[in-house]
């Protein structure tokens, strides 16, 4: 069942996949099905592979394609995104050809670290979209804490304007929240297109970037139903509630966008919640000690604390 291509309406949280491994370091796709049951049980509109948070760095090429199939066939007709960004654009395109055969929605390109200038980032992305060619729509990661790549809201108008397979924004710089704005500000300007917007970063600022235009999540926070709820309230015009469980979470969101122990935090309530068999990580990669697991423990008895006093512990535990 195909959800049709990616385009600029598309709004919701696309859940950014981590990838299973077995305590041995192969890829699990046993828990590529469960952990995709998981999201889906928690309402998610959409799902983003290979993404920095899914270890892509760390696949074959043809373990990058098995898991996109798995997930493709099991994702019930969500959309889903593959994350393709490389050193080579040969890689880039090859990917990007692969993943949309399989069933993808579109791909995410991030630009490669050390890209320097306005001039650079431009030619760096038409580059890309030569390659790619009109028909495979395009996610641009503006995640500069990670590239050192900065993107001007001018050099991003241009794109927008110049190649219309552009569709989303994947917007992570930070802090970020007047880069939005004028980004959705720009988009009133007579002939110029409005892109989908979502955004990342564990969620940390998400209702802030919903109240200035944000369409949605792209994050791989370990309770995906708040991220949901969050959107479905804000869509109903309920910001005030949104904010407030958010709140309940907010400090379990700071706690797994720590840098270094992040994707062990994730992946190790990911484990805890029975969505995947093992929290491992495929080496180089960092584990818990008894204290962190600890801290994480009384965290987690916190949360269902509170949300059990305002009656929504039943729906976090679906």
């Amino acid at each position: 069942m195909s959800s049709g291509k990616l385009n600029e309406q598309a709004k919701g949280v696309y859940i950014i996949a981590a990838t299973p491994f077995t305590d041995e370091g192969a890829v699990d796709l046993q828990s590529v099905d469960t952990l995709t049951d998981f999201y889906l049980g928690c309402g998610v509109h959409g799902f983003t592979l290979l993404g920095m948070m899914g270890e892509a760095h760390k696949l074959t090429a043809d373990e990058s394609i098995s898991v996109v199939n798995r997930v493709i066939g099991r994702a019930q007709g969500r959309q889903v995104i593959v994350g393709v960004s490389h050193a080579g654009l040969e890689n880039v395109r090859r990917l990007s050809h692969e993943a949309m055969m399989a069933g993808a929605a579109g791909v995410m390109v991030a630009p490669p670290p050390g890209l320097k200038g306005d001039e650079g980032l431009y030619n760096y992305y038409a580059q890309v979209f030569a390659a790619l060619g009109p028909h495979i729509p395009v996610v641009y990661q503006d995640y500069p804490q990670t590239t050192g790549v900065y993107l001007p809201v001018n050099v991003f108008e241009r794109l927008v304007d110049d190649f219309p397979q552009l569709v989303m924004l994947k917007h992570e710089d930070a802090p970020g929240l007047a880069k939005l704005t004028k980004v959705r500000e720009g988009e009133k300007k007579p002939g110029r297109r409005r892109v989908s917007i979502l955004v990342g970063n564990g969620g940390l600022y998400y209702p802030q970037e919903m109240r200035r235009g944000a369409d949605g999540a792209m994050t791989g926070f370990a309770w995906p139903e708040m991220l949901v709820q969050v959107y479905e309230l804000f869509a109903k015009g309920k910001p005030e509630e949104a904010e407030d469980l958010f709140d309940i979470f907010l400090p379990l969101v700071r706690h797994e966008v720590q840098p270094a122990i992040g994707l062990a935090l994730r992946k190790e309530v990911l484990f805890r919640r029975g969505a995947i068999k093992s929290p491992k990580q495929r080496a180089p990669g960092s584990s818990l000690t008894a204290t962190d697991k600890t801290e994480l423990d009384g965290m987690i008895a916190r949360l269902e604390r509170r949300l059990a006093a305002t009656g929504r512990l039943a729906k976090a535990a679906e």
